[in-house]
C-alpha cells in the first residue's frame, strides 16, 4: 500500500484515470483476508478495501472498489460463499469505495448516509486535484440512507452503520459487526500512510482527529479493524494514526500562528519520524501538508 501509483490520486476522485485503471483491471489481484466470526476483508492495490459479511443469510459487503472489479469482486465473493449479495453498505461517496455501485445495485440494496447519495447524484468537485465527478446513474444511488445510524440483522449478528460527521468528508460512517466484533473505519482510517481528508466534500482535520478519538474509546476491546486503506489492524495501530494526526495539526497549527505562509510550511515538512512512517502512499507529504493547512485556515 505504500507504493501506490499517483493514478490513485484520480481515481479517487472517479475521473479519466478510471478508464486508465479499466484497462488494468484484468492485471489486478483482490485477496481474500480473513477476519473474525463471518466477516473477510477484500483488499487490492490501489483502492478501497471491502469488508464482507458471508454466511448462511447470504452476503453483504462495504464498500464496493472501482466499477472495472466488479468481475474479480464477484469471483471472490463467489469462493467464500456462493449465496446472493443482498446487501452493499457505502462508507462514504468516494469513487475507489463507490464505482461498482452500478453494477451491484441493480441486484442489491445499497444503504448509506444521505449525504452519500446527495453527493453520488449531483456534480462533485475536489479541488485539491482539480477534479469534477459527475452525477452517478440512478443504478448507483443508495436506495436506503440515514441520519444518524441504521442496523442491518444479517448472518447472525447486528451490522450497525454509525455517521460521523466532518471528518473524512461529511458523509462518512464506521461499520460495526457487533458479533464477529469487527470494525470497518472506512476513510477515517489510512493504515501507514498520510490519509485525504476532502475539504471540498466537508471533511475537516480536526473533525477527523475528534471522530478517531472518540472511535478509540468506543471500539471493543479485541476487535479487529478494517481501514479505508491499508493492512488489516487494531487498536494499535488506530492509536499510531491518531497521534500523527494530532502530531500533524499541533504543527500547522503553531505554524498559522507564528504567520507562516503554506509555501514555509511545506518547504519545512515534518519531522523525519512522522514522514518515514507514513509518507509513500499517494499523498506527498506536501500535499498533506497542504490539506492540513487549509483546514485550519478555514477557521
Amino acid at each position: 500500500m505504500r507504493h501506490i501509483s499517483v493514478l490513485i490520486i484520480l481515481m479517487l476522485a472517479g475521473c479519466a484515470a478510471h478508464h486508465t485503471h479499466a484497462q488494468k483491471s484484468d492485471d489486478t489481484v483482490i485477496t481474500a483476508i480473513p477476519v473474525a466470526g463471518s466477516v473477510y476483508m477484500l483488499e487490492s492495490q490501489g483502492s478501497g478495501n471491502i469488508g464482507v459479511s458471508a454466511g448462511e443469510d447470504g452476503i453483504l459487503i462495504v464498500d464496493d472498489k472501482f466499477e472495472p472489479l466488479a468481475g474479480q469482486i464477484k469471483n471472490a465473493l463467489r469462493d467464500l460463499n456462493p449465496g446472493t449479495l443482498k446487501f452493499v453498505i457505502n462508507t462514504h461517496w468516494h469513487n475507489d469505495h463507490t464505482g461498482a455501485n452500478a453494477v451491484f445495485g441493480r441486484d442489491a440494496t445499497i444503504i448509506a448516509h444521505e449525504n452519500v447519495r446527495k453527493r453520488l447524484s449531483t456534480r462533485q468537485e475536489i479541488k485539491l486535484f482539480n477534479t469534477v465527478v459527475e452525477p452517478h446513474p440512478k443504478d448507483a444511488l443508495p436506495v436506503i440512507t440515514f441520519d444518524n445510524a441504521v442496523s442491518i440483522h444479517f448472518n447472525g449478528e447486528e451490522i450497525k452503520a454509525v455517521h460521523f460527521a466532518h471528518g473524512h468528508t461529511d458523509g462518512d460512517s464506521v461499520i460495526f459487526f457487533t458479533k464477529s466484533n469487527v470494525v470497518h473505519m472506512g476513510d477515517h482510517f489510512f493504515n501507514g500512510i498520510y490519509p485525504f481528508i476532502d475539504l471540498d466534500s466537508g471533511g475537516n482535520v480536526q473533525g477527523m482527529i475528534d471522530n478517531v478519538k472518540q472511535l478509540i474509546a468506543i471500539i471493543p476491546p479485541g476487535a479487529k479493524i478494517i481501514p479505508g486503506h491499508g493492512p488489516l489492524a487494531d487498536i494499535d495501530d488506530l492509536k499510531r494514526f491518531h497521534d500523527m494526526l494530532v502530531q500533524c495539526a499541533d504543527i500547522v497549527q503553531q505554524s498559522i500562528r507564528d504567520g507562516k505562509t503554506l509555501e514555509e510550511v511545506k518547504a519545512a515538512g515534518l519531522p523525519a519520524s512522522i514522514e518515514e512512517q507514513w509518507g509513500g502512499g499517494f499523498l506527498s507529504t506536501e500535499k498533506w501538508l497542504e490539506i492540513v493547512y487549509a483546514s485550519y485556515a478555514r477557521q
